[in-house]
């Protein structure tokens, strides 16, 4: 089944699948723990500023999907939280520790480039180089139901940036073309204009008013004489 995501279960499944890697003693997360994992202020973009009712009421519903599972220690009351996106028990979505780094990152942060990807989710596995970033892409984007998706190349940019499809699909697909600039559309009826000539016209009659004004200050200063 296609996982289909608002953007802030985006951001609730990005931050539960990250502690689970980098603070797993911590993990499964508190409402309260889980709230401020959303709304932390590094390695996000954009930074929320959710609240603990909107962030329990997206839970609920992720819970109903089973994209996520309540669960509480033996020593708490407290309910806590831990993700069922992928690699979980009966669940169908197996991915190598690689693509999930990826996966997570593209979750918090949006589309980024593979050098953008091989940093920042290196915290969270261990990426060789950029190539393999390349491929465990490509992957992500090859398998019946894409994950990933390859956005055109900006204008000036060497590289181009990968974008996850739990938003829904995307204007562009992974062999989407170089950016290319638009042809001037034509307006009919209109004269084109050199913005060159407009400018020196401009400059013209700021000179001839600057002239009328000697003229009234300068005794005997003719507007009308050339210039030596």
């Amino acid at each position: 089944m296609k996982i289909q995501l608002t953007p802030t279960e985006a951001r609730i499944l990005g931050a539960l699948i990250e502690k689970e890697i980098t603070t797993p003693d911590q993990y499964p997360l508190s409402l309260n723990a889980l709230t401020a994992a959303c709304n932390q202020k590094s390695n996000r973009d954009p930074v929320l500023s959710l609240s603990e009712a909107a962030v329990q009421e997206t839970v609920d519903g992720l819970v109903k999907r089973y994209l996520v599972a309540r669960a509480s220690g033996f020593s708490s009351r407290v309910v806590k939280y831990r993700h069922r996106f992928c690699n979980a028990e009966f669940g169908d979505v197996k991915l190598a520790p690689e693509a999930v780094a990826i996966l997570c990152e593209l979750l918090l942060r949006g589309p980024q480039t593979p050098g953008e990807l091989r940093t920042r989710a290196d915290r969270l596995c261990p990426l060789t180089d950029v190539q393999r970033v390349e491929t465990v892409l490509e992957e992500l984007i090859s398998r019946e139901e894409p994950f990933v998706t390859r956005l055109p190349r900006e204008p000036g940019k060497r590289e181009a940036r990968y974008a996850h499809l739990f938003f829904g699909d995307l204007p562009a697909t992974a062999a989407a073309p170089a950016y290319e600039m638009p042809a001037p559309r034509a307006v009919p009826n209109e004269p084109a204009v050199d913005p060159l000539a407009a400018r020196v016209e401009d400059l013209a009659r700021e000179l001839a008013a600057l002239k009328r004004r000697l003229a009234e200050l300068v005794p005997g200063f003719d507007p009308d004489a050339d210039d030596a």
